[in-house]
């Protein structure tokens, strides 16, 4: 239900468009030029005798307003690169956004801030001009990059799996679609990414285990691109009310806890031996089975249960051992 609630209030972007600025500049310099003429004009008027004191009044007050009104409107005028985007608000309202680069005019009274956040706790200068402790503040712009992030989460040390402390951080390559959630339906996008980043790492991490897991079992070590993908939908389903898009994300950095590293590079080391062994055994049995099915096979010798027992024992020793063997010339009887 909150889901859908959130949804039917979330904020669309509507793309608008503006006026060409270089136009809009030589009409507002024309209108500069005019009132400043028809100032210096009524002056000049007054001054030889052709307008009464209530006309003289009344047109210097009319050329002030002028004045006033053209320089409002050349404060106007606004510049966007490639991929760049502005957020038109009026007195709190959302007009659109503006995406087309160069030289722009859209109307004066749009606001240029989108309010502020806080930062935390650092050093501010007071009205007497000293630095104090305080609390920073970061204006919010109302110009917003369509440019692709990177952001490179810190080592964060969370419990995988089977629970053990891993360390882990990630890359996530993202950038703005939709410019009206970006800029209204989260308090800072930036910050909101950064920190919905790291929780979703976090929660993939608790999702498999660093490495070994049970067969066929993805884990963070051997999962690779399918980790990734993972990650990428677990960000796109928490950045989606920001209008961010996730392009990529990928594990960057991968290991054991410092307090546990030395007993699992044992316990690695361990398995690896252990895997090692089996496989020696392995082809130690093939090897044994295959000289007795060729000395049956052709005839060479006939062996009772015993001997053959005898033989497997030696031949696997001599195979799976770890140092070499020493020859034993048997010089009387198979019996003796």
């Amino acid at each position: 239900m909150s889901v859908e609630r959130s949804r039917a209030y979330a904020t669309h972007e509507r793309e608008v468009g503006a006026l060409n600025g270089w136009f809009m500049l030589v009409v507002n310099l024309a209108l500069l030029i005019g009132a400043f003429y028809f100032f210096f004009a009524t002056v000049a008027a007054a001054a030889d005798g052709l307008l009464a004191p209530a006309q003289t009044g009344t047109r210097i007050l009319l050329a002030i307003l002028w004045l006033i009104a053209t320089l409002i409107m050349l404060s106007g005028h606004f510049t966007l690169q490639p991929n760049e985007a502005r957020v038109q608000i009026l007195f709190g309202a959302y007009k659109g956004t503006v995406r087309k680069s160069g030289f722009n005019w859209a109307n004066p009274f749009y606001a240029r801030n989108r309010g502020k956040v806080a930062m935390g706790i650092g050093k501010v200068t007071s009205s007497s001009g000293h630095k104090t402790d305080g609390i920073v503040y970061k204006p919010l712009k109302t110009k917003i990059s369509l440019r692709v992030h990177n952001f490179n989460s810190e080592k964060l040390k969370v419990n995988d799996k089977r629970g053990n402390p891993v360390e882990i951080a990630a890359v996530v390559v993202w950038r703005v679609e939709d410019t009206a959630q970006a800029a209204f339906d989260v308090e800072d996008y930036e910050s909101y990414v950064q920190v919905q980043s790291e929780a979703a790492i976090r929660s993939i991490a608790s999702l498999y285990s660093y490495d070994h897991g049970e067969e066929d079992e993805l884990t963070l070590r051997g999962g690779g691109d399918e980790v990734a993908q993972a990650l990428k939908k677990e960000l796109q389903a928490r950045l989606d009310k920001a209008g961010v898009v996730v392009e990529e994300a990928r594990l960057t950095h991968l290991a054991y806890a410092p307090e546990i590293a030395p007993a699992m590079l044992r316990r690695q080391q361990a398995e690896a031996v252990i895997a090692a062994r089996q496989k020696i055994v392995l082809g130690a049995v093939s090897m044994v089975e295959m000289a007795l099915d060729e000395l049956a096979r052709k005839n060479v010798v006939k062996l009772d249960e015993e001997r053959k027992a005898a033989m497997v024992s030696n031949l696997l020793v001599v195979l799976c051992g770890t140092e070499e063997a020493s020859p034993v010339i048997n010089t009387g009887t198979l019996y003796t």
